[in-house]
């Protein structure tokens, strides 16, 4: 794990600390079982890909530990709809926000806002290192959650994935490398991100995901993150075999979010 991510995942179980003395657990669990229903995240992504498109996870995020603000006019419902539109003909398939205050300066009202502006279904994303935050994050109207397996060890990754599943959300698990890979293939979810940043070095490299598809099983469904910028990185992974993308700082600079997406996608 990187001193990042470390110092991230340290911040969080302060984080949920607090916010159990203001919740309780089991307060916590029975809001979130008390949520209406959820909107299909794998379904949307698989009925771009049945359509030969390529299915993308638009973020929503208005800054991170690396680059500051990346989006100083950031309206969540704005972006979410700008995404939903596209071009009239390309669009985000579901959207991913970020929730963490911290390092992105995130917070759940983001995803409530963005959520309630369109009907595309959408990731919370952030660093889940308590069983806590699962219903939390369904409390919140999550319809898919975000698990990295560097965060995590075995037996938190299956608790969080089993108490997703009960509450009828999708789980993305995002890997870096071969020994992540393979933990998160024990898991049942369809859906594994393979993120192309070094978190050591935080290089980007998309032969990080050319790479790691080898050992993936075609019942996946494959999501690469960071790095993809220009049509050409992305007919290098469609013609890969890699139909899914989650894209988020390429499209926050841009003044219509929809519009880029639909560029580098069209």
């Amino acid at each position: 794990m990187s001193d990042i991510l470390k110092k991230i995942c340290e911040v969080k179980v302060e984080e949920v600390a607090a916010a159990k003395k203001r919740m309780s657990f089991e307060d916590m669990r029975r809001d979130a079982e008390s949520r209406v229903l959820t909107r299909d995240f794998v379904g949307a992504l698989k009925a771009k890909i049945a359509k030969n498109q390529a299915a993308v996870i638009a973020e929503v995020k208005k800054a991170s530990p690396s680059k500051g603000v990346i989006r100083a006019d950031f309206i969540p419902a704005d972006i979410a709809q700008s995404y939903a539109e596209g071009d009239g003909k390309v669009n985000a398939a579901c959207l991913s926000v970020l929730t963490d205050r911290q390092f992105f300066q995130g917070q759940p009202d983001y995803l409530k806002q963005a959520r309630a502006s369109c009907l595309l279904p959408v990731l919370r994303k952030d660093f889940m290192v308590d069983p806590y935050q699962i219903y939390e994050s369904r409390a919140m109207g999550a319809d898919a959650v975000l698990l990295i397996a560097a965060c995590l060890d075995d037996a938190q990754m299956v608790e969080m994935e089993n108490i997703a599943r009960s509450l009828d959300m999708a789980v993305l698990v995002e890997v870096h490398d071969a020994e992540e890979l393979d933990r998160a293939l024990q898991l049942k979810t369809p859906l594994l991100g393979i993120n192309n940043r070094n978190l050591r070095t935080f290089e980007v490299s998309l032969q990080t995901t050319l790479d790691l598809q080898k050992r993936v099983s075609a019942d996946k469904l494959l999501v690469t993150e960071s790095g993809i910028l220009t049509p050409e990185d992305v007919k290098t992974m469609r013609d890969a075999g890699v139909n899914a993308f989650l894209v988020g700082e390429a499209f926050m600079r841009a003044d219509e979010p929809g519009e880029a997406l639909a560029k580098l996608f069209g």
